[in-house]
């Protein structure tokens, strides 16, 4: 093989049909970063521009809008796939799980660690499928196991929920130290 080819296979780009769509999405993300930079760091007139506050974030937020606009206009012009809403349809599925994660930390402060962890573990055991009696026990064990090591080994400090308030003082005190 040819140098040449070699170096063309290197950089050989693979779109998918969603491409511009997340250009787009990039671009204008990286365009209200840039926009924000004069609220939230300062530039000082007494110092010299490299040790601004705001001289590398200004950068590295400018260069990223750059390359947001490069990789738009190369994807504008490129020839368009098909496939783009099934594409789309792919990372919207993907989100789901981050609003798993949202549910979860806010169900935290109110149902507790160990509840919230149980629920929420067979809930994504069901989801992904896993039906049988055997696989629920196994999770109900493993957000056991993870909520011990977090809170007891780790001593990760997680708030109790509030309906440990309603546990009699011995065991209310218990889950709120290692549960």
């Amino acid at each position: 093989m040819s140098r040449k080819k070699g170096m063309q296979e290197l950089f050989k780009r693979h779109r998918r049909p969603g491409d511009i769509v997340f250009a787009w999405f990039f671009f204008a993300v990286a365009a209200f970063l840039f926009s924000q930079l004069g609220t939230q760091s300062p530039w000082k007139s007494e110092a010299s521009v490299f040790s601004q506050p705001a001289f590398w974030p200004t950068v590295s937020v400018g260069l990223m809008v750059v390359f947001a606009a490069l990789h738009l206009l190369s994807s504008a012009l490129s020839q368009r796939l098909a496939g783009r809403l099934s594409e789309l349809g792919f990372w919207l599925r993907s989100a789901e799980y981050a609003l798993w994660f949202m549910a979860y930390v806010f169900m935290v402060p109110w149902a507790g660690y160990l509840p919230t962890t149980i629920l929420f573990g067979v809930g994504l055991a069901l989801r992904a499928g896993y039906h049988s009696k055997r696989m629920i026990i196994s999770v109900v064990f493993l957000s056991i196991a993870i909520v011990v090591v977090f809170k007891s080994f780790l001593q990760v400090k997680i708030p109790g929920g509030e309906i440990y308030q309603y546990l009699p003082g011995t065991l209310r005190s218990f889950m709120l130290t290692y549960l």
